[in-house]
């Protein structure tokens, strides 16, 4: 068996797990998230300890999987996770309208994104955006929609990044 599925998930108080109508459910304080069961892993609780069991020797890959995607949805509803992007370049610069998070990035427009149920945007300075939220791949995807608006460029690093990323500058052509 893989090393990944044979590594028990510790449930941390307040946070309830369920195995029914072909669902995994998984409720905390944060929220509740879900995950059709496949077929072939098997995934038994013990005293607080998710571990999980392949039906067969073609299906370890799978449960180390699902061991993964069930401990991510532990840690969404438990504690959440987060991405947080830098706006670099001259005028660049985000504010929260109501829900809604208005973008100047150079364009002759604001652009306005209207995150999704469950994701929470927040402003804390003008060149900083935190995109939070209960399900690990949800906030992924939202965080590299927003960088897609301007994705930095590579001559002067302008445009929506990461926290933390590097970019590569690249050398301008010389006469």
């Amino acid at each position: 068996m893989s090393r990944i599925a044979k590594k028990p998930v510790a449930l941390p108080k307040g946070v309830e797990f369920k195995n029914a109508d072909g669902q995994f459910t998984v409720k905390g304080p944060k929220g509740s998230l879900s995950l059709p069961q496949p077929q072939g892993v098997d995934v038994s609780l013990d005293q607080g300890v998710l571990t999980m069991v392949p039906a067969g020797p073609d299906r370890v890959a799978l449960a180390g999987t699902i061991r993964t995607l069930i401990s991510n949805m532990v840690t969404g509803v438990s504690e959440g996770f987060e991405r947080k992007l830098e706006l670099v370049g001259v005028g660049y610069r985000a504010a929260m309208q109501g829900k809604d998070l208005s973008l100047s990035l150079g364009f002759s427009h604001p652009v306005v994104f209207n995150p999704p149920e469950g994701i929470t945007l927040e402003v804390p300075t003008q060149t900083e955006v935190r995109v939070k939220g209960a399900d690990k791949q949800q906030v992924g995807e939202i965080a590299a929609k927003i960088r897609a608006v301007r994705p930095p460029e590579p001559y002067k690093g302008k445009g929506v990044r990461y926290a933390g990323e590097k970019i590569l500058i690249k050398e301008a052509k010389k006469a």
